[in-house]
């Protein structure tokens, strides 16, 4: 399971009308990381680096649970555990420029569950990036977060009909 940008800020344009979706596709991604973790799922951070070229995850997260407002009660709904991975991405994608794809090989992973924000950016492009590597994508249509409803519809349009990505709602995954 994938969890993309839900360590956030929320310190950039449109960041307000992203808030209300982020918080609610953040609690339900929580629900299906605990269910999917009982049946032996991991759980993969992919994060901005925000172009702090020094940071860490875990550093980021702290400072985003310490964030008053939404960002902080965003960080503390997907608070990491100590056996999640996470990494730092430099772009849209998490497969750009880091290990996540030999990180994936080495946890012999065939299907991804790819969730976060934003639908039409970030997670789309790490779906997309998902699909092109051979993964079989869903991307719970209730855990994925845009600034509107129309963006996030579209981009899960698309990732259904180009990628072949299954955005049925969270509990239909398996």
């Amino acid at each position: 399971m994938l969890l993309v940008d839900f360590v956030n800020p929320l310190s950039f344009d449109g960041a307000q009308a992203l808030a209300p979706s982020a918080l609610a596709a953040a609690r339900q991604t929580n629900r299906l990381r605990r269910r999917l973790a009982a049946e032996g799922a991991r759980t993969i951070y992919a994060n901005d680096n925000y172009g702090q070229w020094t940071s860490d995850f875990k550093a980021l997260w702290r400072h985003c649970l310490a964030t008053p407002g939404n960002a902080g009660k965003l960080a503390k709904l997907v608070t990491p555990r100590r056996d999640d991975f996470a990494l730092l991405k430099p772009r849209h994608s998490a497969f750009y420029a880091t290990p996540l794809d030999l990180l994936l090989e080495q946890l012999r992973c065939k299907r991804l569950v790819v969730t976060g924000i934003a639908a039409d950016s970030c997670v789309f492009f790490s779906a997309m990036d998902a699909y092109l590597r051979g993964y079989s994508v869903s991307v719970p249509i209730d855990c994925v977060a845009a600034e509107s409803a129309v963006a996030r519809d579209n981009a899960l349009e698309q990732m259904a009909r180009v990628l072949k990505a299954d955005i049925r709602p969270s509990e239909a995954v398996r």
